[in-house]
């Protein structure tokens, strides 16, 4: 069963799209992230043009986040304070950020950017994923017993504006988590994703809150910065499908509550070794499009913004 996608001017399996909504949203609830990393280039491998693909799964996002973070905030694992915080830096990232996307698109250049994005930030996070997660499960063989605190103490934990977060008994900078919101609001922005591959990492060894809160507040933060994204997107850019976003939205929504469930009852490290595993085949896939030769050399007359 096929339907026509106006925005990006393609037909695609309804189911596929349902599908790919579920699985990216039981990531979700495990790990805490948007799952736009994922998601994204996967519509751009089923032909999805990636500026729409980026501003469709921007808006998919905000689904997503609403039922993870509504999950969490009735187990109480939500850092608001922290959370705000973020969401100040976020919003303030992805605001510049659709507006530098608006002028790369007039410049025909936004889909290599978009492709570049990923390559990088996919191998970066991939590669940390992996060998984190490897050297954990290694330590739990060998019954090395783990440290009370995941982060060390480093001159960023001595920058002026210090806040208590009473949640996360954390006493820290606020700079940390407004700085950490503006690179994963432009990255919202430019990617068409929540940003929690970068901020879930950012949040546990670099703030140093309990990964007990992390999850929740991560997507705290991501349903406001994507809403945001959403709307520039539509208003400056009109790259949302949103049609596109619906079937991705209905999918995400169930898959969603399922990674929550299993999150409180499986093993944690064997499933970040799976997710690196994942985002660094994603990686070499696009990596391998961007110096693959076309099948239709003429289809390069097509690249660039609508």
């Amino acid at each position: 069963m096929h339907v026509y996608l106006p925005i990006a001017e393609i037909s695609v399996n309804v189911f596929l799209l349902l599908g790919m909504g579920a699985g990216v949203g039981v990531l979700s609830g495990l790990f805490g992230v948007g799952g736009g990393f994922l998601m994204t280039p996967l519509l751009i491998f089923i032909g999805v043009p990636p500026a729409v693909a980026v501003g469709s799964e921007a808006n998919q996002l905000v689904a997503t986040s609403i039922t993870g973070v509504l999950a969490h905030w009735r187990r109480k694992s939500v850092d608001f304070k922290m959370g705000s915080v973020l969401l100040v830096g976020g919003v303030i990232g992805s605001t510049g950020g659709v507006f530098l996307f608006k002028a790369l698109q007039k410049l025909g250049q936004i889909d290599l950017v978009i492709s570049l994005c990923y390559v990088v930030f996919l191998g970066i996070i991939g590669l940390l994923m992996f060998s984190e997660s490897m050297r954990s499960m290694l330590k739990q063989k060998r019954g090395v017993a783990r440290r009370g605190k995941l982060h060390k103490h480093t001159w960023v934990h001595g920058l002026p504006f210090k806040m208590r977060f009473h949640k996360s008994r954390l006493y820290v900078s606020a700079l940390l988590p407004l700085f950490v919101g503006v690179l994963v609001g432009v990255l919202a922005a430019i990617m068409g994703v929540g940003g929690g591959f970068i901020m879930v990492p950012a949040m546990i060894y670099l703030i140093g809150m309990p990964t007990s809160v992390v999850a929740g507040t991560s997507l705290f933060q991501i349903l406001f910065v994507v809403a945001n994204v959403t709307f520039l997107q539509a208003w400056q850019n009109q790259t949302v499908d949103i049609l596109l976003a619906l079937l991705l939205l209905v999918g995400s929504v169930l898959g969603v509550q399922v990674g929550i469930r299993l999150g409180a009852k499986l093993p944690s490290e064997q499933f970040r070794v799976l997710l690196a595993i994942l985002v660094l085949l994603t990686c070499g896939k696009l990596a391998f499009d961007l110096v693959a030769t076309p099948g239709n050399p003429f289809s390069l007359a097509l690249g660039g913004g609508h």
